[in-house]
């Protein structure tokens, strides 16, 4: 494999603790524009408010616009469209609609995503998950980089997922037409191709003064992302009241780390609130640190280690993750599944 990106951990102030208000303390986004995919549930909506409060121009994009309109449509500045990441149609359509309005995009940020879903297809062939969480997101930032490229300093965000370090993509076969369909291998794939994506949208892109990030926000339970492990609605509202309004997730994660200090582990599973996990993202979106350090993969609010492929760590990124000779591969294989070039 080539060389690897440049994953190496700074002198971060923030930690795996850290919330959206300690991130943007003094974050002052006025006369900015952002898009958040997926902005009107879990993280994503963390992410709205946060963004909102910090003075920026929001557009949440929705599949069903008035789920999107409840939950966002009483914030400042904030506007919601009807966007179908599964449907190519829907993407340019949302895409054309933005650009008719603004001239500029400084923040797109992709939060929107399925996870362990049901082997389904788009209309394309493309298995629902690569679709939705890559392809999709692929597709819309080739349609809106007219206006990211207008706008010096913009960022792109791609939010992963530790899913990552499973395992990377199968570029004979993508979308399980010849393998057995698993969910979770499926998934892995998509949160490997969110990380190649954006390292080599950044290196592309850095020409123009557009800078790509990778976000693993952490386990963050008691969200939409997991409606299709518990698809009771009414569990998924009390779950997650349970772990965020209620603080479940310092209560499980304190007894995670009493468990494996008893057993001499140095890891241990740590879950997130809502807050906590839209923190790494929103210092992706916005820290002065990462002025010149595109192209990685972040978690705990700082840039993430690269281990080896055989690591056991349940941290760090994989080199099927972030290698730039199978990033550039992702990239045409994106084109293809898609059916639209993506030139810079």
């Amino acid at each position: 494999m080539t060389q690897l990106t440049q994953q190496v951990p700074i002198a971060s102030p923030f930690s795996k603790t850290t919330t959206t208000r300690q991130v943007m303390r003094g974050v002052d986004l006025t006369g900015k524009v952002a898009i958040v995919t997926g902005g009107y549930s879990g993280i994503g909506l963390m992410i709205t408010r946060a963004l909102v409060k910090a003075g920026a121009t929001v557009v949440v994009p929705a599949r069903t616009l008035a789920k999107a309109q409840a939950a966002v449509g009483a914030l400042p500045h904030t506007t919601v469209g009807v966007l179908d990441l599964m449907d190519a149609q829907s993407i340019a359509a949302f895409a054309a609609d933005f650009l008719r309005q603004h001239d500029r995009l400084d923040l797109l940020i992709e939060c929107a995503g399925i996870m362990f879903a049901p082997l389904h297809r788009d209309a394309r062939g493309n298995e629902s998950q690569l679709a939705t969480n890559y392809l999709g997101h692929f597709q819309l930032t080739a349609a809106l980089y007219p206006a990211l490229k207008k706008t010096p300093g913009a960022r792109v965000v791609v939010v992963s997922s530790r899913a990552q370090s499973w395992n990377g993509v199968d570029f004979t076969d993508p979308n399980f037409e010849r393998r057995d369909y698993d969910p979770r291998v499926a998934y892995a794939q998509s949160k490997a191709a969110d990380i190649l994506f954006a390292v080599d949208l950044d290196r592309r892109a850095k020409q123009d003064d557009v800078r790509a990030f990778a976000v693993h926000p952490g386990l963050v339970p008691g969200t939409g992302l997991g409606r299709f492990i518990n698809q009771n609605a009414h569990l998924q509202r009390a779950a997650g009241v349970v772990m965020n309004d209620l603080q479940g997730t310092r209560l499980i994660s304190a007894w995670h780390a009493l468990q494996a200090k008893r057993r001499g582990q140095a890891e241990y599973d740590y879950f997130k609130s809502t807050s906590q996990g839209a923190a790494s993202v929103l210092w992706a979106a916005t820290s002065p640190l990462l002025v010149d350090k595109g192209g990685v993969f972040i978690e705990d609010c700082n840039i993430g280690t690269a281990v080896a492929a055989d690591s056991q760590s349940k941290f760090g990124a994989r080199p099927w993750s972030i290698d730039p000779a199978l990033a550039k591969q992702l990239w045409t294989l994106g084109e293809t599944l898609s059916g639209r070039p993506f030139t810079i």
